[in-house]
């Protein structure tokens, strides 16, 4: 990789926003360049099988994400195996540093980066992740249809998720660590008022169980934080819902950010308030978190970085007296 060479555009993240991005980035005939960061496809490499992806039946993450790949090379983007570790977009052109110690530099620049669930940090909740154990009820919960499941949390991302489960799972438990919900008031007494929702107040998970071959989660081992007691409870699957943590760190200081750490970008747009810098999929959006909104606002973002440059580029023209081509994305 040249240290002087200066991309057009600059794709951070190889999950479905920035495999998107860079399918139209390509496109529009802008050369782009994608960073794969430490873990390319990001939460879908974790995902066992896929059944809301359009087109296809069924598809277990890692093959989505091989598709993905394939798509991308095949329409000449480059791809480079690389994580960013400092950026400055004080100036144009913005400047990425990688791990492998070269410098990127770029005209636009796409974030897509990405978020990761919080997780307990069980040993066996990462053993069955994924057979069993889940952090996202709506890309999984169809797959414990008239089946028993529990979700951890007590927030309202928890108890939406709760909520959301009863459509498909004939029971519901929601295990919180208190005596009291952190949820909205009317998410409450939704969940209090649902005859399949159960909760157990005022313990944790001390254990995932489950058997291995083939790998499937029987109960979860609860401990109750107030008088120390322990008892099983059966369950076919478990979700996690104690929040998520978007890739962002990287850009605090000079992109802003909202109080949970995900990228702020102007209304019905990937544009941040940085000229040149867009953000997609997970890194903002704190809401839907499915890989198909995801890939959508990859492709915003493309088509947004496109219009930036062709902008700039008229304008240059203008101004030196050239005349320039008039550029039309389709």
């Amino acid at each position: 990789m040249d240290d002087s060479a200066v991309e057009r555009v600059l794709i951070l993240g190889a999950g479905p926003a920035g495999y998107t991005a860079a399918v139209y980035a390509t496109r529009a005939n802008l050369s782009p360049l994608l960073l794969t960061g430490s873990q390319p496809g990001g939460q879908l490499t974790t995902t066992t099988e896929v059944e809301n992806w359009p087109s296809e039946v069924s598809i277990s993450g890692p093959e989505l994400v091989e598709r993905m790949y394939k798509q991308v090379e095949h329409l000449g983007a480059r791809i480079v195996v690389d994580s960013v570790t400092s950026v400055d977009l004080t100036r144009r052109p913005f400047t990425c540093v990688g791990e492998s110690g070269t410098n990127y530099r770029s005209d636009a620049l796409i974030i897509a980066t990405g978020a990761r669930a919080r997780l307990l940090g069980l040993p066996s909740e990462s053993e069955f992740f994924g057979y069993g154990v889940s952090a996202c009820a709506t890309c999984d919960g169809f797959f414990y249809r008239g089946r028993r499941v529990v979700v951890i949390g007590g927030g309202s991302a928890a108890v939406e998720e709760a909520l959301y489960l009863t459509k498909h799972a004939s029971r519901v438990i929601l295990v919180h660590r208190r005596g009291t919900l952190r949820a909205e008031k009317v998410l409450q007494a939704r969940l209090f008022n649902h005859p399949q929702i159960e909760v157990i107040w005022n313990s944790v998970v001390e254990e995932v169980i489950g058997r291995k071959s083939p790998s499937a989660v029987t109960h979860v081992r609860l401990r109750n934080v107030d008088t120390q007691a322990r008892q099983d409870i059966a369950t076919d699957g478990v979700f996690v819902a104690i929040g998520h943590d978007p890739a962002t760190d990287l850009f605090a200081g000079q992109l802003a950010r909202d109080d949970h750490g995900y990228l702020i970008t102007k209304p019905d747009s990937t544009a941040t308030a940085i000229p040149g810098v867009f953000a997609a999929g997970d890194v903002k959006d704190r809401i839907f978190r499915q890989a198909v909104t995801a890939a959508g606002m990859g492709c915003m973002a493309a088509i947004e970085a496109d219009r930036f440059l062709s902008v700039e580029r008229a304008s240059r023209d203008a101004n030196s007296g050239s005349v320039g081509s008039q550029y039309c994305f389709v």
